[in-house]
């Protein structure tokens, strides 16, 4: 199939150094320009981002300082990303929330004007939610090819949720997944031990994740401006910090979890040798 074009579409996708947009920086950037009679350019580059690459990024993307230590920055590769981009809407996954925001900063950053006018954007994450659904009735009806009679009543609702699960035992029972150290395994087992770890993204310290664990076992933040640093550190350097999210709406499950590590914390520095 050939997509009906008036003008260049740059479907584009970048690897970075986490997903904060106001600090995180691109360490490789793919585009493939789409002309309108069919023909594709294909611009991929590696960035020095200037900031170290967490271990726990360069887990998932496979990029490591080393990998990109002779590469040029943003602010020396802009010019020529700018000239590609050039007439072009853009494409990606996700890319309304992330990509082109964070292309956009760094575009920012490096006094490049990237203008946005006229330029339409095309997410592919946001149509494949919006044409399957990724609510209950759709679920039921997906995996138990049958309508969700009465859903919204609590009765209705916790029957179908049971009988989903039952049927994505069934279904996925041999299926592989590649998880984000990038071994290949088979997750949905008929065991609850197997699925409780399967059900989250990352090892929540608090029940809403603002607070996790990092592959140290040590507890991080997971949102603001101290995103990826141990909280026992933040709490230790910036105590007013810890004041902060007392008096802010957190939930208290979370400022249990903190007040908890904030005393372990209390009672090292306590300790005398």
């Amino acid at each position: 199939m050939k997509l009906n074009l008036t003008r260049p579409l740059a479907i584009f996708d970048l690897e970075t150094t986490g997903t904060n947009i106001g600090s995180d920086r691109i360490v490789e950037i793919c585009i493939i320009k789409i002309h309108p009679d069919g023909h594709e350019d294909v611009m991929t580059r590696r960035l020095n981002p200037g900031i170290p690459i967490p271990p726990e990024v360069t887990a998932i993307h496979g990029i490591s300082d080393d990998d990109v230590k002779d590469e040029p920055g943003f602010a020396e590769l802009g010019p020529q990303i700018l000239q590609f981009l050039t007439n072009c809407d853009m494409g990606g996954y996700n890319s309304n929330k992330f990509d082109v925001p964070l292309l956009v900063e760094e575009f920012l950053r490096a006094d490049l004007d990237f203008d946005l006018k006229g330029r339409k954007f095309v997410d592919v994450q946001n149509i494949f939610h919006k044409m399957e659904p990724r609510t209950l009735k759709a679920a039921y009806k997906f995996y138990c090819s049958r309508d969700l009679e009465n859903a919204h009543s609590a009765e209705a609702d916790t029957r179908a949720t049971y009988e989903v699960l039952l049927s994505q035992i069934e279904r996925y029972q041999d299926a592989e997944y590649l998880n984000s150290e990038g071994k290949v395994i088979k997750p949905i087992v008929n065991d609850v031990k197997a699925l409780h770890e399967f059900s989250f993204h990352n090892r929540n310290a608090d029940l809403v994740g603002h607070i996790i664990f990092n592959p140290k076992n040590q507890e991080v933040f997971n949102f603001g401006k101290h995103k990826g640093k141990t909280v026992e550190e933040i709490f230790s350097n910036e105590p007013s910090y810890y004041d902060w999210m007392m008096k802010s709406d957190f939930p208290l499950s979370t400022k249990k979890v903190i007040t908890a590590i904030k005393l372990r914390g209390f009672n090292k520095s306590s300790v005398k040798i």
